[in-house]
């Protein structure tokens, strides 16, 4: 790489994405490659109220809503993913793995029910969020 970047310094842009503590090992591996890209920028990561946007813009995307309690559970849920993997919690994908399960989660639930109402199929409740473990 650091070859293809001499070689190509005028025709290449290179872009490097990653946690912070794993990006500055990567940078540290050859003595002439952190001088190689002087510009870093850092982006932190998103506040819990910004999450719950993404939450709810991509169960709106595909529209879902979910229920004041769903959104509480959701909070705690995110929380607990971030305390957990404080290094590398992975933010707004954590929230799409999250929103992903819940609707396979509900569709599950719904499943067994006899009939379901047009809201039904469209709201996701707490029992959605969190997994069931036995």
């Amino acid at each position: 790489m650091v070859k293809a970047m001499e070689d190509h310094k005028n025709d290449l842009i290179l872009i490097l994405a990653g946690y912070r503590k794993e990006m500055d090992f990567f940078l540290e591996t050859n003595p002439g490659l952190r001088s190689r890209f002087p510009i870093q920028i850092d982006f932190p990561d998103y506040s819990q109220k910004e999450l719950l946007h993404i939450a709810e813009q991509m169960f709106a995307k595909r529209q879902y809503s979910f229920s004041a309690d769903a959104q509480s559970a959701l909070l705690n849920l995110l929380l607990s993913h971030q305390s957990r993997s404080r290094d590398n919690f992975g933010n707004a994908r954590t929230v799409r793995n999250i929103i992903e399960r819940s609707i396979r989660r509900q569709a599950v639930r719904l499943i067994s029910q006899s009939s379901t109402t047009k809201q039904e199929l469209m709201l996701i409740e707490p029992e959605d969020l969190w997994e069931v473990k036995e």
